[in-house]
């Protein structure tokens, strides 16, 4: 039988002569054992004689090991052959627990009172204590005893919260209202302040009137830091990263961490996160880290061990190390040996710090990681603050380092690819440009501070043959490396088409085709537009006539000797990268001593200006005295450029000369052979005036030889013209407007060799088209004066 039911066999002597497994289990007595035994031997008191006349009732036996057994037995006579009971059959089970007598409904109310997870009390209308539940007497750190009878103020002491606390128990003995309020503030009995949700109602009589107040006490304290916790990272979203700045962004963090979360923080980076260096391999040794931010509760942080922007080296056994190499945050409490040479080392490095350093409990340094980049470590430490940093508030920390880390990354990368544009821009932009005689430049470039980065402006002084120069400004839409990029390509393509002596509205309409061609992939299908604009100007300073045309670009400005100061009325064409449409250009006499103005459209437009207004001022700048052109640029800056430029800004300022009658001289030659020699006479003549003897050899070799070709190939009128200036320019037009070109020539021909010879003994030679036909030009370096 089971354990609940046991089944015994006696013969009428009272002697055990069967037993089964349940008996076994139930008393723990082996057949073996049991069986042959007297039932007495096996009783702890005998039976009652109720039970042996009812042969039911019961019994208490004893256990094998030696305990009492109550039992409810029953038994079951066996009969003999003459009818008579020959033994019995016995069964047991365990005796039933009595049934317990119902509480009463006070002794529950009593135990729920006691027993209760919260502080319970109880106070009189006079605000002394009645009753006190275990929880509250652990709070106030003494017995129940101690409490009763006594003013709560004599209890507590004398602070905000506690006149708090008796205000409100006043409140409700005068109202009758239940007051519910929150509260932060310490115990007797307690380390450190708690947060506490407060609750207080009155206990009345059958008249309704208060005879006492009660009050629950919660402590919400880790509800309160899970919501301060989770207000630091909603602050820290709207309140790290708000610039595009490393250094202003690891401030932005160490401004989230003190005071409420370390009495002292620091930001360290690696080295080569404030450079353009790619991550060095990772070291098992040292890490040199640089500081770039720290703060305290103190004012001036004068407990910094490291200053800012000093680097620091880290020992591998360090937290900081540590939580860099592991990937989380590693904590540190006073006492462990890190702990202890950490501060050790701190005191060392700073002696007249280390009393800020007093008190120092706890640690904590979190990595900072970005994208799988490790760039550098926050620590925290706690002073003032109570509690040592905890597993919540490591998990914390991950995740505030973890934003600000993605934020310096963000900064990191984009300070490398504006450091990487504007050294690709400044490497096309123009540095030192070429003396001549023709203009005085001054220029002024100033890069975009705004988070689109920089920009495509550039500008360009380029010597023309003549002594005539090209100016060019030009802007790409969009900012960053594309847009230099783009901006190299267009300002390669303009030097070259200048150097073919390209009329300025032509030179546009093949610069137009090439930004076409760039906004086209290689599949020609048309991708998203690619805009630039651009204007481009050629001075002549022997007739002085300023020649332009514009591509979507603002026109310039000149500022005549008189002081007047007036935009170039032109026709603005269409940005480049339109295509189709045509460019026209426009032409004006300037006198020599006049100012020219040409910029991009950063300098006068922004979303808050008007660009008319902005233009006026342009004019109303260039009018102002100054000593030099360059600080004529300086001023016009300062009184136009908006305050915070969202574009970038490029500034050419150039002041015409003229070349007089003295340093040209002209010859118009007839188409004859035989006039060549008046024209080697006339040019010879002309040096010597000049002062230039040295050069006659040559240039009678050049005028013989462009003179000779002009008539030969050439139509009329034939012109020949020289021009002293920082190089000596000899010039050839005719009415032809076919182009002339090199050639080998055979060993037995008889010409051919002239452009050669020319090309051989000159500086430079070209030929460029003019309305009429074409000219062909020689230059001759001349001695230094």
């Amino acid at each position: 039988m089971e354990q609940a039911s046991a089944a015994a066999v006696i013969n009428a002597r009272g002697i055990v002569t069967g037993w089964s497994e349940g008996a076994r289990t139930l008393t723990g007595y082996p057949a073996e054992e049991a069986v042959g035994r007297s039932v007495g031997a096996l009783l702890a008191e005998p039976p009652s004689t109720t039970a042996l006349a009812a042969l039911e009732g019961p019994l208490v036996l004893r256990h094998r090991d030696g305990s009492p057994l109550p039992l409810t037995v029953r038994a079951c006579p066996v009969l003999g052959a003459d009818g008579a009971p020959d033994g019995y059959v016995l069964t047991a089970e365990p005796l039933a627990a009595p049934e317990p007598e119902p509480t009463p409904a006070s002794t529950l109310a009593e135990q729920a009172f006691q027993q209760a997870s919260m502080s319970l009390s109880v106070f009189d209308t006079e605000q002394r204590y009645l009753r006190l539940n275990d929880v509250a007497c652990r709070v106030m750190g003494v017995s129940e005893d101690v409490l009763i009878g006594r003013f709560f103020p004599e209890s507590v002491e004398d602070a905000e919260h506690s006149r708090s606390f008796l205000s409100n128990l006043r409140l409700v003995a005068e109202t009758g209202r239940p007051v519910r309020y929150n509260s932060w503030a310490g115990a007797p009995a307690l380390n450190r302040e708690h947060a506490w949700s407060i609750e207080m109602w009155p206990l009345k009589d059958d008249s309704g009137g208060v005879t006492a107040v009660a009050l629950a006490a919660f402590d919400s304290t880790e509800q309160y830091l899970a919501q301060q916790r989770l207000a630091l990272l909603n602050e820290a979203a709207a309140g790290i990263g708000t610039t595009l700045d490393v250094v202003r962004t690891a401030e932005e963090l160490v401004e989230i961490l003190v005071p409420r979360y370390a009495d002292f923080a620091s930001v360290d980076l690696l080295p080569w996160v404030l450079g353009a260096e790619e991550p060095p391999p990772a070291s098992d040794g040292e890490i040199v880290l640089r500081r770039v931010a720290h703060g305290s509760v103190d004012e001036g942080t004068p407990g910094a061990a490291v200053r800012l922007g000093q680097t620091d080296v880290y020992e591998p056994s360090s937290p900081p190390v540590r939580a860099l190499r592991e990937g989380r945050a590693v904590r540190s409490q006073a006492g462990e040996p890190d702990f202890v040479r950490w501060v050790a080392d701190r005191n060392a490095r700073s002696p007249e710090g280390s009393s800020y350093r007093v008190g120092v409990h706890s640690m904590i340094a979190v990595p900072l990681r970005a994208r799988g980049t490790t760039l550098g470590v926050a620590v925290g430490v706690r002073m003032a603050h109570p509690d040592d940093y905890a597993a919540d508030d490591a998990v914390l920390a991950e995740e505030l380092a973890s934003r600000a880390a993605v934020c310096i990354d963000n900064a990191r990368r984009f300070a490398r690819e504006r450091s990487t544009a504007l050294a690709l821009q400044n490497s096309l932009l123009p540095r030192d440009l070429p003396g001549q005689a023709a203009v005085e430049v001054a220029h002024r470039y100033l890069p975009s501070g705004s988070l689109a980065g920089i920009g495509g402006d550039w500008f360009d002084v380029i010597p023309l043959s003549g002594s005539r120069v090209a100016l060019v400004v030009g802007d790409v839409v969009g900012h960053g490396i594309p847009s230099s990029a783009t901006m190299g390509r267009l300002c390669t393509a303009v030097r070259t088409l200048a150097d073919v002596d390209l009329p300025p509205d032509e030179l546009l309409t093949h610069l137009d085709d090439l930004v076409t061609h760039l906004a086209t992939d290689d599949t020609g299908d048309e991708v998203a537009e690619l805009g630039a604009t651009c204007l481009y100007a050629v001075y002549d300073p022997v007739s002085r006539r300023l020649t332009m045309a514009a591509a979507g670009h603002p026109p310039p400005a000149v500022v005549l000797p008189d002081g007047t100061a007036s935009l170039v009325p032109m026709t603005a064409g269409p940005p480049l990268g339109v295509g189709g449409l045509p460019f026209e250009a426009a032409e004006l006499e300037l006198p020599e001593g006049a100012t020219v103005a040409l910029y991009t459209d950063g300098l006068i437009e922004d979303r808050d200006r008007d660009v008319d207004h902005a233009t006026a001022e342009l004019c109303r700048a260039l009018t102002a005295s100054a000593e030099s052109l360059d600080a004529l640029c300086d001023s016009v800056l300062k009184a136009v450029m908006p305050e915070e430029p969202s574009d970038d800004v490029a500034l050419l300022l150039v002041r015409t000369r003229a070349l007089g009658a003295d340093r040209v001289a002209t010859w118009d030659i007839d188409p004859d052979p035989a006039h060549v020699a008046g024209a080697r006479q006339a040019a010879t003549e002309q040096l010597t005036a000049w002062g230039l003897d040295e050069e006659s050899f040559v240039t009678e070799l050049v005028v013989s030889e462009l003179v000779t070709n002009a008539i030969r190939y050439g139509e009329p009128p034939i012109q020949l013209r020289l021009i002293r200036d920082s190089a000596l320019i000899c010039e050839v037009s005719d009415g032809s407007s076919t182009s002339p070109h090199l050639r080998r020539a055979h060993a037995y021909d008889e010409g051919g060799r002239g452009l050669l010879l020319v090309a051989q003994l000159t500086q430079r030679w070209g030929s460029r088209q003019t309305g009429s036909g074409k000219t062909i030009w020689a230059e001759q370096p001349l001695p230094p004066n």
